[in-house]
């Protein structure tokens, strides 16, 4: 008998550290913010299983994968941000690049995240089993840069911009600035402070082409 209530002792304890079921949405928030403070390689499957509450074989049905959850942790992150539709939207690419940078200033500053950019800082650096979704953020980062060199060439072919202006050069040279934006707020700058830069880097914008005066 006594055998009996230890047994029962102990599923219920189980069953209180283990929901059977979760909800996805709460599930990949508690995976961000976990990526997001720790990195990809500072987060283990005992980690997630733990924050969520759900036991391992649990979370690979659901995702698939740390891998496949990282990915999709990634996509929802940057779901937030400016979207190149919304940046082709925009009525010229000064307005996209300034929309892009005051976002990013907001973003790595802000009270409720860990400070920075969970993709600009993402596996930067990481051990070549993971070259794989090491790649995979590569890819997300591109893709705002490429966003932008569209806006600046539609400008360039309008006549917006002179056409000496090199698109993938501008494009890329915000971009850093976006990155760069990531470290220092990681670094304790405020928001006050990468206004600034934002303010600096925005005054290097190639001036508008004659033609369009």
């Amino acid at each position: 008998m006594a055998t009996l209530k230890k047994q029962n002792r102990s599923s219920q304890g189980r069953k209180r550290g283990r929901r059977p079921t979760f909800e996805r949405e709460e599930a990949l928030e508690i995976a961000l913010d976990l990526f997001w403070r720790h990195g990809y390689e500072g987060v283990s499957i005992s980690d997630l299983t733990q924050a969520i509450g759900i036991a391992a074989p649990s979370l690979y049905h659901a995702f698939g994968s740390k891998e496949e959850l990282y990915k999709e942790v990634i996509g929802r992150y940057q779901g937030v941000g400016l979207s190149a539709a919304q940046i082709a939207a925009c009525s010229s690419s000064l307005e996209a690049t300034r929309r892009v940078l005051e976002f990013g200033v907001t973003a790595v500053t802000g009270s409720k995240r860990p400070l920075g950019c969970m993709v600009s800082s993402g596996l930067l650096m990481s051990s070549p089993q993971h070259s794989g979704v090491a790649a995979h953020v590569r890819k997300e980062r591109a893709k705002l840069r490429a966003a932008l060199q569209k806006s600046i060439e539609k400008d360039i072919r309008s006549g917006e911009l002179a056409a000496p202006v090199n698109a993938a050069s501008l494009a890329r040279f915000y971009a850093t600035v976006l990155q760069g934006m990531s470290v220092q707020a990681i670094d304790g700058a405020t928001q006050a402070e990468l206004t600034a830069v934002m303010e600096t880097a925005l005054s290097s914008w190639p001036q508008k082409s004659k033609q369009s005066d």
